[in-house]
């Protein structure tokens, strides 16, 4: 498994990494036995990066990898929570005060006394601009409350903004081969910048897994059932804003132009891990077996697999298929 700087932290961390929001059980229900065998296995294959919210599962997701970490004295890992929608997403509730009771509580949650790294989950555009944002995360630094701190965006806009800011850590933002965006100025001004990208969505909420059929259902409290159209939140985040039919027609056409050997998640994984200025892929994993797929993806980086050749085909189907349906601020 690569390991990769973590902006200037001085860390380093995988080339993928592992998103734990379905261990809070908003992907349907996971056991906690099931939760920490997923983080184990995904140790065992060189992972050493989890990323988490103060929301997944209220906390749970936090707790369950506190917990886990504990009994691996040493371990290397390095957990990168967010705050920031435990409120409405107004401006006036991104306050100093809050900050340091959400931080407060994952500091409990996870049992440490300093978090290797908060990123705001997503804010309003206002709250990425603002300078006081900065002072305020910069303040928790200095106390040891926090290590570094980072940004979670929805939009190219938002991201290039909170790169701007010279004590930004990371950005993480959607990208995969249903939303290329990306490409075009964020990477490249991470990379100058020497901000880590962290890519979420990697496989579009599934539809990249080469799974999922016109007949395939979701549970009800699955964010792919009830926020299919964005009835609770930014419709991005599930199957990153692309039309179900048309993401699965899409996900068809990229895995017919793969050898036999090589799945369409693990290309998928290991071409957005070679897209230069990614830092980290974040994909999930409900169970052992897609823990293990999704880190084996990144042997695909070390040769054996025409990534070029990917990125090709990636564009031509997002041009011909997707490009006029991605919402313009994606």
């Amino acid at each position: 498994m690569q390991q990769r700087p973590l902006g200037r932290t001085g860390r380093d961390i995988s080339a993928i990494g592992l998103g734990t929001w379905q261990l809070g059980a908003d992907w349907g229900a996971v056991s906690e036995d099931d939760a920490r065998a997923v983080l184990a296995a995904s140790v065992d294959h060189g992972v050493t990066l989890f990323d988490t919210a103060d929301v997944y599962g209220d906390g749970r997701s936090e707790s369950i990898i506190g917990r886990f970490l504990a009994e691996r004295p040493g371990h290397g890992i390095t957990v990168a929570t967010k705050m920031g929608r435990r409120l409405p997403q107004l401006h006036e509730n991104y306050s100093p005060e809050n900050f340091r009771a959400w931080t407060e509580r994952s500091r409990n949650n996870l049992g440490v006394d300093t978090l290797d790294l908060v990123q705001l989950h997503c804010p309003p555009t206002s709250v990425i601009e603002a300078d006081a944002t900065y002072d305020a995360l910069d303040e928790l630094v200095a106390e040891g409350v926090i290590a570094a701190y980072g940004v979670s965006v929805e939009t190219c806009a938002q991201a290039l903004a909170a790169i701007a800011r010279p004590n930004v850590t990371n950005v993480q933002i959607i990208f995969n081969p249903f939303r290329l965006k990306p490409l075009d100025e964020v990477l490249p001004a991470a990379a100058e910048a020497g901000v880590a990208i962290f890519a979420r969505v990697p496989l579009a909420s599934g539809l990249l897994s080469g799974k999922y059929t016109r007949s395939t259902t979701f549970a009800a409290d699955d964010h792919r059932t009830y926020n299919r159209h964005g009835e609770a939140f930014d419709r991005g985040e599930t199957f990153s804003g692309v039309d179900y039919e048309e993401g699965l027609a899409a996900a068809s056409e990229l895995a017919e132009a793969l050898p036999e050997e090589v799945s369409l998640p693990a290309a998928t994984l290991a071409w957005i891990a070679s897209r230069p200025g990614v830092t980290s892929v974040i994909p999930g994993a409900r169970n052992v077996r897609q823990a293990e797929s999704n880190a084996e993806a990144a042997a695909l980086l070390d040769g054996g697999f025409d990534l070029e050749g990917f990125d090709r085909v990636v564009h031509e189907v997002y041009d011909r298929r997707l490009r006029a349906s991605i919402h313009p601020q994606w």
